[in-house]
């Protein structure tokens, strides 16, 4: 018989165990990606902050230890814009977020209000951050390997809709041939 000790009330939320990350880390490797910041990749999540309307866009590559913007835009005019909360930096913790359970799902993912669902709303980004809608899509190469995500997400509940998705879906799915390509993202 094993005991497991209660969960703190409020932290419902379970990462997913992600078996892929010592393959992602690896291709990740070979394309030359997630290791420092790119210039190009902050560009693109500039631009889709400015097409989706969020305070927030990532290129977000995820590996065991944990998560790496490589592209990142957070809104500006400091603790103010970000509703008191601070600044999010390129690194995260994998429990910290949405973008691991897009990785593992291999699917897109849209959380219009993370606090509508018991399973999310519990997320460390909702207190420490703000975080309040979330939009994501995996970046899947033609390796079948998901490198991470393209994600925006808000400090107001989003009505993403199916515009959004498609968006997401697109933007993603565009990306991801630029980068194994090695051309950089318009």
């Amino acid at each position: 018989m094993s005991y497991d000790p209660p969960r703190p009330a409020g932290r419902l939320l379970l990462t997913p165990e992600d078996r892929d990350a010592p393959a992602r880390t690896l291709r990740l490797r070979r394309l030359g990606l997630g290791e420092w910041p790119e210039p190009a990749l902050d560009t693109f999540a500039e631009r889709l902050a400015e097409l989706t309307g969020a305070a927030y866009a990532m290129v977000n590559f995820l590996r065991a230890e944990g998560q790496f913007f490589a592209g990142l835009h957070t809104p500006a005019g400091g603790e103010p814009a970000r509703g008191g909360k601070p600044e999010v930096g390129r690194r995260l913790p994998r429990e910290y977020g949405y973008c691991p359970h897009v990785v593992v799902r291999r699917r897109a993912l849209v959380l219009e209000d993370v606090g509508d669902y018991p399973r999310f709303a519990g997320n460390p980004v909702v207190d420490e951050y703000g975080i309040r809608s979330y939009l994501g899509a995996p970046l899947i190469d033609t390796t079948g390997t998901v490198l991470g995500t393209v994600c925006v997400a808000d400090l107001a509940p989003r009505r993403w809709g199916t515009p959004g998705l498609q968006t997401i879906k697109a933007t993603a799915a565009d990306l991801v041939a630029r980068l194994e390509a090695g051309t950089p993202p318009a």
